[in-house]
This record gives structure tokens, sequence and C-alpha cells, in this order.
């Protein structure tokens, strides 16, 4: 996305955060003792953060070894002209209270701007993010880590993960206002497209032009040879786990549905579905209670909370925010727990939550260009859970799973435009909550 909205955009915010700053006297300590790290739920983190660029909260400590409850660190990867600093300092402390080890770069950096990252060619911001990760696993001694994206972070990493051998050391990807097709911000997307009809060479003009400031800005539009390749790659890649949040109020991800790719591997969460007064846009939902939330889900999901659908402004919450954080882990059987509770900070009792029959989950199918689903069957062993039958279906509801993580297998029946049928038969895993 092009630079110049997106630094008018962070000036805006900056400015109020800056006023709620200097109004409350608010600061964000650098470090504290983990269990003791302050969560701002506001642009002033942000604020904050770009004192020092390459540090959050939490964030960094090499020494940390991943625990058997979070056996992969988690990767934070910012968006454009963000930082480590100014794109993290909720996420990174909020991570680190609920026992993950975080870690977090700043990549993209062109000469003249040391504050801002993002802004270099992607391709070769892949490559810092390949070396970053690798420094990570090798000293921590974990097998995989867990990326957690913002914008950009969603876009760049997709070169890691296709062409630089990255798939095989992501375990989950959980993708903040994502771009799977790009943006069309202003109409530069159509422009492009225009001009590479009339001259394919014309790419190269316009991304240069671009270019002088920002060489990654022209590569977010939906036909630059960027998105190309990385969708022609593949868009999900095999044996990664990935959740994509969007906003419908995301000025910057045209149209917001860029975000969504319906695909057995995506779990899609619209924002403003789960939480119809959450009003934030493309930043704020680096800061929002709402999002966090999710965002933990989707690491932890055996340890899952509801999400508090608290009300949100560019500018942050309407009101308290209730503690967010993990459920509490589940005992030991030795008269304990296995973890601490991360919302409250206090240790778990040894009585966990259970139950017999866990929430329904709904099962996507996949379906060819232009394919037509008639019917689903799903079953696991040989009991049949759900059938569906429709012209153009999509998904089906499984209930009455036991909780846990269950094999299914999937069998639709579907029909071609020409005519043709198609029928698929599949397995999918799903994590069935209580």
């Amino acid at each position: 996305m092009p630079a110049a909205p997106l630094a008018s955009l962070r000036t805006v915010v900056a400015g109020v955060a800056a006023s709620v700053a200097i109004a409350a006297g608010a600061a964000v300590p650098a470090t504290a003792a983990a269990k003791d790290l302050p969560v701002p739920w506001s642009p002033v983190g942000m604020v904050a953060g770009g004192v020092d660029p390459d540090s959050a909260a939490g964030a960094n400590d090499f020494g940390c070894r991943p625990s058997e409850e979070h056996p992969n660190p988690v990767v934070l990867v910012h968006g454009l002209i963000g930082t480590l600093g100014t794109n993290w300092p909720t996420m990174s402390p909020l991570l680190a209270n609920n026992g993950f080890c975080v870690f977090g770069l700043s990549y993209g950096r062109i000469p003249g701007l040391p504050m801002v990252g993002g802004l270099g060619p992607m391709e070769r911001s892949a490559e810092e993010l390949r070396a970053f990760i690798d420094r990570v696993l090798r000293e921590t001694g974990a097998d995989k880590v867990d990326l957690v994206g913002h914008s950009e972070g969603t876009v760049m990493p997709r070169w890691y993960l296709s062409f630089l051998d990255g798939a095989a050391k992501v375990d989950k990807y959980v993708q903040i206002t994502p771009l799977w097709d790009g943006t069309n911000l202003v109409g530069l997307g159509d422009l492009l497209a225009l001009a590479q009809s009339i001259d394919p060479a014309m790419e190269d003009v316009i991304g240069g032009l671009v270019g002088v400031a920002c060489g990654s800005c022209a590569q977010f539009m939906p036909s630059s040879s960027y998105m190309r390749a990385v969708n022609d790659a593949g868009r999900p890649v095999p044996g990664i786990t990935y959740t994509s949040i969007v906003t419908k109020y995301d000025e910057l991800v045209s149209p917001y549905t860029s975000g969504i790719l319906e695909h057995p591997q995506v779990t899609n969460h619209v924002l403003q579905d789960v939480c119809p007064n959450d009003f934030s846009e493309h930043m704020a939902v680096a800061y929002d209670p709402n999002v966090a939330q999710m965002v933990l889900n989707a690491l932890s999901p055996d340890r899952a909370r509801p999400v508090p659908c608290v009300p949100m402004t560019p500018a942050g919450p309407l009101g308290d925010v209730p503690p967010i954080g993990l459920a509490p882990a589940k005992s030991t059987g030795r008269g304990g727990t296995s973890g601490r509770d991360g919302a409250s900070g206090t240790t778990a009792g040894s009585a966990a939550s259970r139950c017999s029959a866990g929430k329904a989950i709904r099962v996507r199918v996949r379906r060819g260009k232009g394919e037509r689903i008639r019917r689903i069957t799903v079953t696991r062993g040989k009991k049949r859970l759900a059938v569906r039958r429709g012209k153009a279906l999509r998904s089906v509801v499984v209930r009455r799973l036991a909780p846990g993580r269950r094999s299914l297998r999937v069998r639709t029946v579907g029909k071609r435009r020409d005519g043709r049928t198609v029928r698929r038969n599949y397995v999918v895993r799903r994590t069935v909550r209580c």
C-alpha cells in the first residue's frame, strides 16, 4: 500500500495519542518482569514505541526457552512504515504475560529513514526475516515458530514461506488485516493493471516512480509481479494453519475482503461480526483488545476465551478493558496446573473446566474455480456427522463432537460449468472447544 496515505494516518493518530499521553502522563516501561508487563490499549503505546523502534516490552529475550504449553516461539512481523517498537507495544507484552517466548524484528529500512521500516522491496525483507527466524530457532532450540503479522507483515513473509524454505519452520500464522489479493487503494491497482494492458514494461516504470521512497509500495497492487508470484506459488502453504482477522473499516486494504480466503487451512474472522461496536481501522487493530483475544485464541486454541467485545474507536477503547488472556491451563493430574492464568496473573485452580460435547464447528469445503458444491458429507470413522445439500454450498456445521483435535473426512459432490460432476474426498483437522 502506498506510503503517503499510511503515513498521514499514522500522523493523525499519533497526534491524538500524544495529546492523551501528555494529559495522562502515560508511559510504557521498556523492561519489567514478565508477569508485571503493562499492556497499553491505545495509541499511546505506539508513540512510546517510537522512542526505541527496535524494542518492545517482553520481546527478544534470547534466553527464553519455550514451554511444553507453548512450544513455538512467536515472531512478530510489523507493517508498512512500522517497527517492532511502534507496531507491537500491545501484543508483545500481552503474549509474554501469557507465557510465550516473543521475538520481533524491524525490517525493510532504507537509507535516511532509520525510524521506520517495511519500505524496502519485500524480497529483500524476506531475507531479513529468514535470518531472524533462523536465529530464534537456533537460540531457543525450537523446531518451528508461530508468526503474527500485521499488514505488510502478512504479505512479505509469503515470499519467505514460498521461496526461501520457510514453510518447514512455521506452524501457525496469525494475520491481522491481511492482503491475499493486494489492495486497490485510491485506484492505484486499477492504474497499474491498465498500464500493464498497454505495455507490460509499464510496471517497472510505475514501480520505479513509487520506489524512490518505498520499494515495497507498488508490490501491494493486485496485478504486481510480486503478488502474482506469491499467489502462483500457492496462497496457503501446505502444513501451516492460518488465521485471518479483517476489519470492515480498513481504509488501506481495499476492499477489506482481500484479507478473506476461503480455504480449509484458513480461519477467517471479520472483526465486526464478532463485535459490532468495534470501529477499529487498519492501524487501531494493533492495540485492540478484541483482536488481541482472537490472536491468543488462535495461538493457543485449547485455552481460548470468548472475545469480550470491547467498544473501540481508532483512538482506543470506550470504557474499561476486561482481562485479556488465556483460560487456565488444564490440570497436570498431580494436584496442580501445567501453567499460569495469563489474564489474572494467578495460578489456576486444580479443577479445570471440562465438557462432554464441544461447540459446533464450521467446516469449509474445497472447490475449484466455477465449481458449485451440491452435497457435503462429513464423517469420523464410520459415523456420519453431517450432511448438507444445496445448489452452491461452501460449508457445513458439525455438532456433538467431544473437545480436542479431531480428524474429519469430507466428501463433496459438485458440478462444473461444463456440467461435469466433480467428487472430492479428503481429511481436515479441526479443534473442537468447550
